[in-house]
C-alpha cells in the first residue's frame, strides 16, 4: 500500500510541475498575442485599401497595360505555400495546414499531384518537418521566417514567388494559412496569390468610364503598385498566421492547465482513498493484535 501512495504522490508532483509550465506558456502567449493582434488589425485596413486601389487601377487601364502578375495560364504546375509555426503545443494549428494541403492534393489539384507537378513551399519549421516526410516535391523552405517576422523577410519570399511565376516555373501559387479571428478561433484560408485574382473581380465592379490622371505615367504606376500590393498581401497572410498561432497556443495551454487541475483532483481523491485504506488496514491489524494478546 505504501508503494501505491508513493506512486500517486509522484504523479501529483509531476502534474503540478506540468501545470506550472502550461500556466507560464499561457502567460507568454497572451503577451505575444496582444502584440501580434495589434499588428494584424493595423495591417488589414491598409491591405484592403491597397487591394481596392489595385482593382480601380485595373478597371482604368483595362487591356492597355500588360500586367505580368495577372497572366492567366493553363494550370499545369502549382505551388502551395504552407504557413505554419516554428514550435508546437498550439493544438491543431499546424496539423490543420497539413490536412488542407493533403485535401487540395486529392481534390482541387489531384491532376497536378498525380503528374508530380504539385509543389509545396514550407514557411515555418513544422511545415518543413511535415512535408519533408510526404511525397510532394518541395521548393526552398523558409522555416526561419516566422521566428523573426518582419516586412523585409516577407518581401524577399514574395519577390521569389513573383519571379518564379513570371519565369513560368508555376502557373498558380496559393497560400495556405490560418487566419486570425479571435484568440479561440482560427479560420483555414487558401488564398490565391498568383495570378492576381482581385484585379478581375474588382475590375468587373468598376465603372468602365473611369478616367484617372496618372503621375507619373500609367505604365510606371502599374509596374510600381502591383508588386508592392502583392508584397503587402503576402505580409498580411504571415501576420494573420502569426496572430492565429499565438491565439491557438494560448487557448491550448489554457485547456492543458484546466485538464491538469482536473487530473490533480482525481489523483488527490485516489491518494486520500489509498491513505484511508492504509490507515484502516493498520488499525485492523492493531486491534487484531491486541485481541490476540488479550486471549493469550
Amino acid at each position: 500500500m505504501s508503494g501505491k501512495l508513493k506512486e500517486v504522490r509522484t504523479r501529483i508532483g509531476s502534474v503540478k510541475n506540468t501545470q506550472q509550465i502550461t500556466k507560464a506558456m499561457k502567460v507568454v502567449s497572451a503577451a505575444k498575442l496582444r502584440k501580434a493582434q495589434d499588428a494584424i488589425l493595423r495591417m488589414r485596413p491598409y491591405s484592403v485599401k491597397m487591394t481596392e486601389i489595385l482593382g480601380n487601377l485595373a478597371a482604368a487601364v483595362k487591356e492597355e497595360v500588360s500586367i505580368p502578375q495577372a497572366e492567366v495560364r493553363p494550370i499545369q504546375k502549382v505551388l502551395l505555400v504552407a504557413v505554419t509555426s516554428d514550435r508546437g503545443l498550439c493544438g491543431g494549428f499546424n496539423s490543420a495546414v497539413v490536412k488542407q494541403i493533403k485535401a487540395l492534393a486529392t481534390g482541387t489539384y489531384a491532376q497536378q499531384a498525380a503528374a508530380g507537378q504539385l509543389y509545396v513551399m514550407s514557411i515555418g519549421k513544422k511545415a518543413f518537418e511535415a512535408f519533408g516526410r510526404l511525397p510532394y516535391p518541395t521548393e526552398n523552405a523558409h522555416w526561419e521566417l516566422m521566428g523573426n517576422l518582419d516586412y523585409a523577410g516577407a518581401k524577399a519570399v514574395s519577390d521569389a514567388l513573383k519571379e518564379a511565376f513570371a519565369n513560368g516555373a508555376f502557373d498558380r501559387i496559393d497560400v495556405v494559412y490560418n487566419s486570425f479571428k479571435n484568440a479561440a478561433t482560427q479560420i483555414m484560408m487558401v488564398e490565391q496569390f498568383l495570378p492576381i485574382k482581385p484585379i478581375e473581380a474588382e475590375a468587373d465592379k468598376g465603372d468602365a468610364n473611369i478616367d484617372f490622371i496618372f503621375e507619373p505615367d500609367r505604365d510606371t504606376m502599374v509596374q510600381e503598385l502591383v508588386p508592392r500590393i502583392l508584397d503587402t498581401q503576402f505580409f498580411r497572410c504571415l501576420l494573420d498566421s502569426n496572430a492565429a498561432e499565438h491565439g491557438a497556443r494560448m487557448t491550448a495551454m489554457d485547456q492543458a492547465t484546466d485538464n491538469a487541475e482536473e487530473l490533480l483532483k482525481d489523483l488527490r481523491i485516489s491518494y486520500n482513498r489509498a491513505r484511508q485504506a492504509s490507515i484502516t488496514t493498520e488499525l485492523t491489524e492493531i486491534v487484531s493484535g491486541a485481541a490476540a494478546l488479550a486471549e493469550g
